[in-house]
């Protein structure tokens, strides 16, 4: 849930519901480990985790342009746009796919997933997000990671182009200017700040996660579900839900994470690889972490504030994508209802990890700070002091009890 739709430009190497985004255990996805566009390195840590062989694609065919935007997406996708989504896909050879910079595990699994179902349809299928180009480890054991070209290597004006989970262009990176020369763009996401961009908008803020949309689409398709599609699928879900444990996930939810079950899913395998591992050094940069913790009780009308901070000095030999589940320990505080990691990103700049317990819509206050997100979970990159920002978020937070 990484609610990651911010305006700010990603950091360096280094979701749910920040910019730029962490999966929603509270790891950030913009690791240092790169996959190869053939998926050379991928590790693979469980036979439940082994993608299928690819199969042949068929010829380019012409697509018509797609429609004028109109604005922003407030409502769910009317059939009208299913359909003509479906419509476009079954028309095309060839189908570039591309999700928002620094994926987390819903950009980057729902976008394997719809690959790996268009291969199977015989679509000559691109996959890739915009620099850095690196997929995290603790999303490596993803299936259909060899569908992944470099973002330089993606057609430059694509026949048929599909967005996932990002809220503007701009978060497209890289890949935005392939997405304004598509001949069709269509837009697949569940941010409610969906700026309304592509020709047609798969879009529903009402929607768990962009997974939720891509499983759909993929039965509008007629593809069934295979393990190696509902594997990425569940790591969007699981992501965006927290495990499940987040007001998003409604008994739709269960449905869906059962029917992805059934496809062969196997939930302790996935839950292992996101949120419980981790080297030993990162057990150093908590306590850190944790001893540097500060409680503002008067924060936030009373409602209290709790903070750190990790400098690179700090982190030493431990990767900047390892740091994001220290957020979860620091928002387990009872007397603060806003949690906020202060983390120094590989090119000097902080990046702020923002949580509340629901009292505080953080979307509206990381806005304002030219980051985003959801409700209970956003953030913001931030080039000055951390002293700096801090004065602004508490400027920022709700004064009011």
């Amino acid at each position: 849930m990484i609610g990651d739709e911010g305006r700010a430009e990603a950091p360096g190497p280094g979701s749910s519901g920040e910019w730029p985004p962490h999966d929603a255990g509270g790891h950030s996805v913009t690791g240092h480990d790169v996959v190869s566009r053939n998926g050379a390195g991928r590790r693979v840590t469980d036979p439940a985790f082994a993608p299928t062989a690819p199969t042949q694609p068929t010829a380019v065919t012409a697509l018509p342009a797609s429609p004028v935007p109109t604005g922003p997406v407030e409502a769910p996708p009317a059939e009208l746009e299913w359909d003509r989504a479906v419509e476009l896909i079954h028309a095309a050879g060839e189908v570039s796919l591309a999700c928002h910079v620094a994926p987390d595990g819903d950009a980057l699994g729902s976008m394997l997933a719809l690959a790996q179902a268009l291969r199977s349809l015989g679509k000559r299928c691109f996959a890739s997000f915009g620099e850095p180009f690196a997929v995290p480890a603790i999303l490596r054991f993803l299936p259909g990671q060899e569908l992944l070209v470099e973002p330089a290597a993606m057609p430059p004006a694509p026949e048929l182009m599909i967005s996932l989970d990002a809220a503007g262009r701009a978060r497209l990176g890289a890949l935005a200017d392939a997405a304004d020369r598509a001949g069709s763009l269509i837009v697949v996401d569940h941010h409610a700040s969906n700026t309304g961009f592509g020709g047609v908008r798969l879009v529903d803020p009402d929607a768990a996660a962009t997974a939720v949309l891509v499983e759909e689409l993929i039965r509008r398709l007629g593809v069934p579900l295979d393990q190696d599609i509902a594997q990425g699928l569940y790591a969007g879900l699981a992501s965006d839900t927290g495990s499940f444990k987040y007001p998003c996930t409604t008994p739709e939810v269960h449905d869906l994470a059962g029917r992805l079950l059934t496809a062969g899913v196997r939930p302790e395998a996935v839950s292992r690889e996101l949120w419980d591992r981790a080297p030993f050094g990162y057990l150093q940069v908590l306590a850190g972490a944790l001893s540097r913790a500060r409680l503002e009780r008067d924060a936030a009308g009373g409602r209290g504030l709790v903070w750190t901070t990790i400098a690179r000095s700090d982190r030493r030999s431990v990767p900047y994508d390892q740091l994001e589940g220290i957020i979860d320990q620091l928002r387990r505080t009872d007397e603060a209802e806003v949690a906020v990691v202060c983390k120094e990103t590989d090119d000097g700049r902080w990046y702020f990890s923002v949580r509340s317990k629901g009292n505080i819509d953080l979307s509206v206050v990381c806005a304002a700070l030219n980051g985003g997100g959801h409700r209970e979970m956003a953030g913001f990159l931030w080039s000055g002091t951390v002293d700096e920002a801090l004065d602004r978020l508490r400027a920022l937070l709700p004064a009011d009890a």
